[in-house]
């Protein structure tokens, strides 16, 4: 039985392949919409049809979305970066023979290391095959570590069944890696090199290096990831925390890091832009240069395409939030410090700052507890709060000491409102 995995059958003429399928691609790609050759095999011509839906052509260069600091701080707190000196002790020497490439990336496609002679880099650069570029079939097209990401699967690509044309000088092997643990895809190891590459040793190769860092990586314990914490309510100027270190952030910045904890799948330079500014026109710069600013004051923080948080950061607003998900409303109102970022005017801020209010007041008046009620009307934030106090004197014990004071302060509220009483 025919393996799919594999770029070439036994005793085929990888001339002759590369020519059959150069002309089924150049066909593809004149008519996206027609069928694919059954020249092709099945997993690539799944592979062109979804390239095909999302990339403007088939010549481009993949792009490259961490550079320099922010590729080092991410790869460093990567999972595999500690699977490295295994690649490198497997493929190591394949790498350094002048022919190869060991590549390996994160789930998303990113390369997080290409190594290799210098001269084969140097030709890889060319098609942005280079650590920090995005090599998920979304932003590259059709190749070994995207499509194995894409699948979930082991998979070799031959020369001219790459979708990017610039790619097709190239022939590719790449295995997924899991966490040993949780089964989460972590990323892809990958070899590149000639069409030398297309025998069945290159992918059983890569298979077993996935193995072997799997492998290794089930007898380390995992080594969770450095948290953050960002303070937030009732201050106008939030404060980071990490490592025994407080920084306090200026209010533009505590608006980014705060808006960025709240969309941990990023958002675009747009969304963020209009999050904060609302519907002003500012040039990109201005944003551009915030993050830049924010950047040099607090590390290895953002990621960029999309703008997102590289490393996790907790929020006591999204403690409150736990805490009402858990029915905890009167620990809620104990964690409740104010209103997020109250002297804000960005309007994804004041989105989440009213929202969270809404919730945990509503959490409040539903639970009919005491407690918790008590604690809204004594903050600053609920003592002019009609419907609240009311619904305390509903739910106090007649004999309940303080009793009294509720109703007299109720209705103080009542003849300020000019409220009939209720009940």
């Amino acid at each position: 039985m025919v393996n799919p995995w594999l770029a070439l059958t036994a005793g085929a003429d990888p001339v002759a392949r590369s020519r059959a399928v150069r002309g089924a691609h150049a066909e593809f790609v004149a008519r996206p919409g027609r069928d694919v050759s059954p020249r092709v095999r099945a997993v690539v011509a799944d592979s062109w049809r979804r390239s095909a839906a999302v990339l403007p052509g088939a010549e481009f260069t993949a792009p490259v979305e961490l550079a320099d600091a922010e590729l080092d701080g991410y790869r460093r707190a990567h999972p595999l970066a500690r699977a490295m000196p295994l690649f490198r002790e497997l493929l190591g020497s394949i790498a350094d023979d002048g022919a190869h490439l060991l590549a390996v990336c994160d789930a998303a496609g990113r390369l997080l290391w290409v190594e290799g002679h210098a001269g084969m880099r140097g030709r890889a650069e060319h098609m942005n095959f280079v650590p920090g570029a995005r090599w998920d079939e979304r932003h590259a097209g059709t190749n070994a570590p995207g499509t194995a990401l894409a699948l979930d699967h082991a998979v070799q690509i031959f020369a001219t069944e790459h979708y990017n044309r610039l790619a097709q000088r190239w022939t590719c092997a790449a295995a997924p890696v899991h966490d040993p643990f949780t089964g989460r895809l972590l990323g892809a190891v990958d070899i590149t090199g000639g069409d030398h590459l297309a025998g069945p040793h290159s992918l059983a190769l890569v298979q077993a290096t996935a193995r072997a860092a799997e492998a290794q990586l089930a007898t380390e314990p995992p080594v969770p990831p450095a948290v953050r914490t960002l303070t937030a309510l009732g201050r106008d100027e939030a404060v980071l925390a990490a490592d025994g270190r407080r920084l306090r952030l200026g209010r533009r910045h505590s608006e980014i890091v705060l808006l960025l904890a709240g969309h941990p799948d990023g958002l675009t330079g747009d969304q963020l832009a209009t999050a904060l500014y609302g519907e002003r026109s500012l040039p990109p710069v201005t944003l551009r240069a915030e993050l830049s600013r924010l950047r040099r004051l607090a590390g290895g923080l953002l990621a960029s395409r999309p703008y997102r948080l590289a490393v996790p950061v907790e929020t006591d607003a999204t403690a409150v939030e736990q805490l009402l998900a858990e029915g905890e409303v009167r620990e809620a109102v104990r964690a409740y410090a104010g209103p997020l970022l109250p002297s804000s005017e960005a309007p994804g801020v004041c989105r989440m700052r009213r929202l969270l209010e809404d919730r945990l007041r509503r959490a409040v008046l539903g639970s009919g507890d005491a407690g918790a009620l008590q604690l809204w009307v004594d903050a600053p934030w609920g003592e002019d709060d009609l419907e609240v106090w009311e619904r305390l004197l509903v739910v106090l014990p007649r004999g309940a000491a303080h009793r009294g004071r509720v109703a007299a302060r109720t209705g103080e509220l009542r003849a300020t409102f000019a409220q009939p009483a209720r009940g």
